[in-house]
């Protein structure tokens, strides 16, 4: 598999990770790394949300998604959206459609 080159961040996955804490980027920034290595790792979503797919990683003892895209061709990651299980997945439908 083919090393990523470059990584995208959406205004919302920006505007997040603005509000975190210190310790919470660092978690955030594991979790980017290990996306990095094996762009595979997430699940890919099906229906509306097919272009994505997500990591589940635990933030401070609080399960949080991390949605991102992964293009092969152009081996681009775009980290899309961050945030609780709780409407993640509604809110990423009106943020992308």
């Amino acid at each position: 598999m083919a090393k990523v080159e470059s990584i995208k961040q959406t205004p919302t996955f920006k505007k997040t990770v603005k509000k975190l804490k210190h310790n919470q980027k660092k978690v955030l920034d594991i979790a980017v790394k290990k996306i990095i290595e094996d762009p595979e790792i997430g699940e890919q979503k099906s229906g509306d949300l097919a272009f994505m797919r997500v990591h589940k990683f635990t933030m401070v003892n609080q399960l949080m998604l991390l949605g991102y895209s992964y293009v092969e061709e152009t081996l681009t990651l775009e980290l899309l959206n961050l945030g609780v299980h709780e409407n993640f997945y509604r809110d990423s439908k009106r943020l992308f459609n």
